[in-house]
Order: C-alpha cells, then sequence, then structure tokens
C-alpha cells in the first residue's frame, strides 16, 4: 500500500512539475537536453534544419502554425528512443533517402505509447516508420512524396512487430507503400485515404486480429494485399480505380477465419482475387464496373459469398479448376435471366456465374481480345445449356431478383 501511494505521489509531482516552453535562439536538440520529462516544447512557425533530432525523453513536441522541419535530403528528422512521446503540428520535410537504410520523417524503436497527430510530410524516404512499438497513436495527418516513380522510395505508414496500433484519418499518396502492417497484431486501420501509392494502397503480411474500417483505396499501383494472415476483419472500405495488368481492389493470399462486409469494390481490374484463402465471409459486399468481380482460385475452400451485389462487371466470378469448394448464396447477379413464380424475392432456378469463356480466358489470357464477340456469345448459350466445362458446383440456389440497399453500412 505504501509503494502505491508512493507512486502515486511521484506521479502528481511530475504531472505539477512539467513545463511548457517556446524555442528560442537554441537548437532543438539543446532544448530537448535541458526539457524534463513531460514537459512541451512548442516549435513557432518558422523553416528549420536541424539535422537529425533524437528524442530519448519522455515529451511532448507541438509546432505552433505548421512550422517547417527541413532534412535537406540528408538527414532523419526524428528519431524516437523513448515512451509516450508526443508529436503534433509539424510540417516534416525533405528526409535521407537510401537504398541500405530506412531513412524516415519520424522513426521509432521500441517507443511505446507514441503518438503523431496532425503533421504534414513531404518528400520523405518513409514517412513515419515504427519498430517494435506497441500502443501507438497516428492521426489525421497528411504524407505525399513526389519523386518520380523510378525512384527509391519507402512506405508512408510503415509498421513491423507493433502491437495495438490505431492507424486513423491520415491522407497518404506517392509513396510505395501507403500502409504496411508486417508481423502487427490487434491494431486498426480506419478512416485513412490512401491513393496514387506507386504499388499498394495497403499491404499487410503475418498480421493477425486486425480491422480494417472505412478506409478508401483509390488508384494504387496494384491495389490492396493481404497475406499470410487470420482474423482479419475489413468493413465499409472502398476499393477503387486500381487498373493494370497485376492490379487488384483487394488481393488475399492465404488467409483464414476472417471477415469481408459492406466494402465495395468499383471499377477495378479485379474487384477481389483469392488464392490459397479459407473460412472467410464475404457479406453485403458491392463489386460494381469491375473487369473481374471475383476471381477464387482453386486453391481456396469453405468460404461464403452472401448477399452481395454483382453489377455491370465483364465476368462476375472467374476460377481456375473445376472442384471449387465454397458456396454461393442470396446474392444479386445482372446478368441472372431466372424466374421468380412463387414472388418470394429469390430466384426459382439456381445461377451459375462462371461462364465458359472466362475458363478460356484463364487457360488462354490473349483470348480477352474476342471479347463481346459473336463465337463468345456462341459458347457461353452452349454452355448454359449443355454444361460441361464450368464448375457446377459453384452456384448460387437462392440469386435475389433485386439488388440489395447497401447504403446503411455495417457497425
Amino acid at each position: 500500500m505504501k509503494s502505491f501511494v508512493l507512486a502515486v505521489v511521484c506521479l502528481i509531482s511530475l504531472q505539477a512539475a512539467a513545463r511548457q516552453f517556446t524555442l528560442e535562439g537554441k537548437s532543438l536538440a539543446s532544448a530537448i537536453n535541458q526539457a524534463a520529462i513531460g514537459d512541451t516544447i512548442i516549435i513557432p512557425f518558422g523553416h528549420y534544419r536541424f539535422g537529425n533530432v533524437v528524442l530519448d525523453k519522455s515529451i511532448s513536441i507541438i509546432g505552433k502554425d505548421m512550422p517547417v522541419l527541413d532534412g535537406e535530403n540528408k538527414f532523419e528528422l526524428f528519431t524516437v528512443t523513448a515512451k509516450n512521446v508526443f508529436l503534433s503540428g509539424l510540417h516534416l520535410i525533405n528526409s535521407a533517402f537510401s537504398s541500405s537504410v530506412d531513412y524516415a520523417a519520424i522513426k521509432a524503436l521500441h517507443a511505446d505509447g507514441l503518438t503523431v497527430t496532425n503533421c504534414i510530410i513531404e518528400n520523405s524516404f518513409f514517412g513515419i516508420h515504427l519498430s517494435g512499438t506497441d500502443q501507438v497513436k497516428i492521426s489525421d495527418n497528411k504524407i505525399n512524396c513526389h519523386r518520380p516513380p523510378e525512384s527509391n522510395i519507402g512506405n508512408a505508414i510503415h509498421l513491423w512487430k507493433c502491437n495495438q496500433a490505431l492507424i486513423t484519418n491520415n491522407f497518404v499518396s506517392g509513396h510505395r507503400d501507403g500502409i504496411y502492417f508486417e508481423f502487427v497484431t490487434q491494431s486498426i486501420i480506419e478512416n485513412n485515404h490512401s491513393e496514387k501509392n506507386q504499388r499498394y494502397g495497403l499491404h499487410f503480411m503475418f498480421s493477425h486480429e486486425n480491422q480494417y474500417l472505412n478506409n478508401q483505396f483509390i488508384d494504387n499501383g496494384a491495389g490492396v494485399a493481404v497475406m499470410y494472415s487470420h482474423t482479419v476483419t475489413m468493413k465499409n472500405n472502398l476499393f477503387a480505380k486500381n487498373w493494370g495488368a497485376a492490379s487488384y481492389g483487394l488481393l488475399l493470399k492465404d488467409i483464414r477465419d476472417s471477415e469481408v462486409e459492406f466494402n465495395r469494390f468499383v471499377s477495378n481490374t479485379m474487384g477481389l482475387y483469392m488464392e490459397g484463402s479459407s473460412r472467410i465471409k464475404f457479406i453485403s459486399n458491392e463489386f460494381k464496373s469491375n473487369g473481374y468481380a471475383a476471381r477464387v482460385q482453386a486453391s481456396c475452400d469453405d468460404n461464403v459469398f452472401e448477399r452481395n451485389n454483382f453489377q455491370g462487371n465483364t465476368f462476375d466470378v472467374a476460377t481456375n479448376g473445376s472442384m471449387v469448394l465454397n458456396t454461393l448464396g442470396k446474392n444479386y447477379w445482372d446478368k441472372y435471366e431466372g424466374y421468380d413464380l412463387n414472388k418470394d424475392g429469390w430466384g426459382d432456378i439456381a445461377y451459375h456465374p462462371v461462364s465458359l469463356y472466362s475458363m478460356v480466358v484463364e487457360r488462354v489470357p490473349a483470348s480477352i481480345l474476342l471479347w463481346r464477340s459473336f463465337m463468345v456469345f456462341l459458347l457461353d448459350r452452349a454452355e448454359k445449356n449443355i454444361p460441361s466445362i464450368t464448375p457446377q458446383n459453384l452456384m448460387d440456389t437462392q440469386p435475389a431478383m433485386k439488388p440489395y440497399d447497401l447504403s446503411a453500412k455495417s457497425k
């Protein structure tokens, strides 16, 4: 009991002793050396060249009127090694670039409790790079890079071996990957906008029990990639305008026991591409105006597609095998030509979404040039009447007659 009281007294004393002062006529490194734990340093508006600043104390640094800190393409701006550091209101530009060292505007090394909020980061190799850092909050930042595509560029927000991170309300653009997770668990990526990144808008591997909610991934080089993970929740996201020979709205590789609900896949080369993935629920998603809505490889099994809308896609579902162990039910298909005699809202005959032509294209990609030809029309009509090649067990036995209203998002 005495030790508890002593700890409380010490905490109150530290809080009472915490100071706030404005940086004047000295280097930021000198101000940090003079600061005590809990202090706040205010940086007034201006253009500063401090070199590399090491934050090895639990303090706050706040910019007033967005002061510019310039790394001059030679330095990492902040290297954070202390816990519970708070950074806000800073405009960080021109970190060092390297092919061998992961320089960043802000790098955190085992700096639990870090908060980075309301900052602008421009033309940096990595924007925010976190390693072995738990319980962080990265919010309301704008991170972009203007270097040409052939340049060596890192990720906007990069996490490695972190736990319980919150990445929210950030705008990221122009980097290699917008948001990158590797060995990251129990974290949330929410309300972010990731566009025009050279590779992926979001890329994560070996990262379990994470949630991706209400994000927008638009016009990225290869879309979004989710790999080698389990227990992933992806809800209310937009995957749009990811075009290219190897581009996807969402790529799932070796994913299991996850949920993909109330997302929109709009105008992508492939809305969804799946390989080696199992036990995933795809509920109430919209697939609209994609080349392929869903390309489900034969290595996938025990996945469920239910109450999704498929509208205006070139191919609704494609696969590379005849034996498919996945379930379709109660989806809306705009290509469905069946009827509903009892008016219960469900089609009276099953719908087979895999066309013969899609199977041909899977084996001979160059045959896509024949799309909209009369021969392709005859092939698909013949296959509908005398099915022999398309996987007959991949069918929706209760196709919806009307599209679902998916405007009421999942919570």
